[in-house]
Parts: structure tokens; C-alpha cells; sequence
């Protein structure tokens, strides 16, 4: 596996070697020895999330607070989107700094958010489906979040505004400075 670190510390781009032949292809999602070896991250992922969206949805930017918080490895198993970490952590270097990166089913790549950060992505083909695993249960009360929007942030989504479709409840997300 090729792992890449982000201009944002702790947070990681994973490349799994994918082997082919004429059956079709095989990769190694995950080998929690190496994977420790290559990010540092010693946890142990307790919940894996899989959804699945159509083309212009924008899940996000969520994250979980204090004792709840999550580290996340998201990979796209069909499909493609634009998956976006957002260092929240008030005494990092990268503090309020974005990183994304296109992530797909034909790529393979992956992203390690780390806890504290918040995440999203935007769905750029329909029947996607993504898949995270996290290293820490979901907890209602603890979840927070910032409006995808945000002009301080300024993250390009890379889907016409006319054509962004969000929740209810992401919709009423607070602004970064707010945060």
C-alpha cells in the first residue's frame, strides 16, 4: 500500500496495490499492522458505515465531539466523489486548512480523517456508494458540524449549486467561525 500524508497533519492518503488478471481484480482494503506501520494510527476501527447517493448530494461537514470523536478511513466502493477533511483541531498547525481528493471505485484510493477533523464529501456520479469505517461509536448528542458552504472555508464541491442537493439537518449546520 501507498501511503501519502496531506498538507494537513494526521491525515492520509491511502493508495491499495489492486492485482489483476483475467478473472478481474483483487485488493487489500485494509492490514491493520501496516497500516499502523505507514500512519501512526493505532486504534481499531468498531463501526463501518456504508450509503449510498445520487449524483449532487453533499453529506457533510460532520464530525463527533469530545470523548465520541472519530477517526474515519472512507473508500468509494462504486462510484466517485469529493471527499473533504477540515483540520478543527484549535491547536493544530493546519487549523481551518481543507484537503480533498477524488476518490472512486476505480481508484481505490482512501481517506484517513483524523478525529477532530471535520468531514463531507459531494457525490459526483449517481449509485455511489461509500464506506468508512470509524474507531469510535456514533454518539447523537456529541455530533456537531459547519454549513458546506462556508465562505471562510471556501471549498469547492465540484457540482453546480443548482444541482446540490442536502438534508434537512445539514442545512442548518453553523457557520466555521462559529464553530
Amino acid at each position: 500500500m501507498k501511503v501519502t500524508e496531506t498538507y494537513l497533519k494526521d491525515c492520509f492518503v491511502i493508495e491499495p496495490q489492486v492485482f489483476g488478471d483475467e478473472r478481474g481484480s483483487f485488493l487489500l482494503e485494509f492490514n491493520k499492522k501496516e497500516f499502523a506501520e505507514k500512519t501512526g494510527f493505532k486504534g481499531d476501527f468498531v463501526l463501518g458505515n456504508q450509503s449510498t447517493s445520487q449524483y449532487g448530494v453533499i453529506r457533510g461537514l460532520h464530525l463527533q465531539k469530545g470523548e465520541f470523536a472519530q477517526t474515519k478511513l472512507v473508500r468509494v466502493v462504486k462510484g466517485k466523489i469529493l471527499d473533504v477533511a477540515v483540520d478543527a483541531r484549535k491547536n493544530s498547525e493546519t487549523y481551518g486548512k481543507v484537503f480533498s481528493v477524488e476518490l472512486s471505485g476505480e481508484n481505490n484510493k482512501q481517506l484517513l480523517v483524523p478525529r477532530g477533523f471535520l468531514h463531507g464529501f459531494s457525490v459526483l456520479e449517481d449509485d455511489t456508494i461509500v464506506s468508512y469505517k470509524c474507531d469510535n461509536y456514533y454518539e447523537p448528542d456529541a455530533e456537531d458540524g459547519v454549513l458546506y458552504n462556508d465562505k471562510d472555508l471556501n471549498i469547492d464541491w465540484k457540482i453546480p449549486f443548482n444541482k446540490i442537493i442536502l438534508s434537512e439537518k445539514d442545512l442548518k449546520l453553523k457557520f466555521f467561525y462559529d464553530f
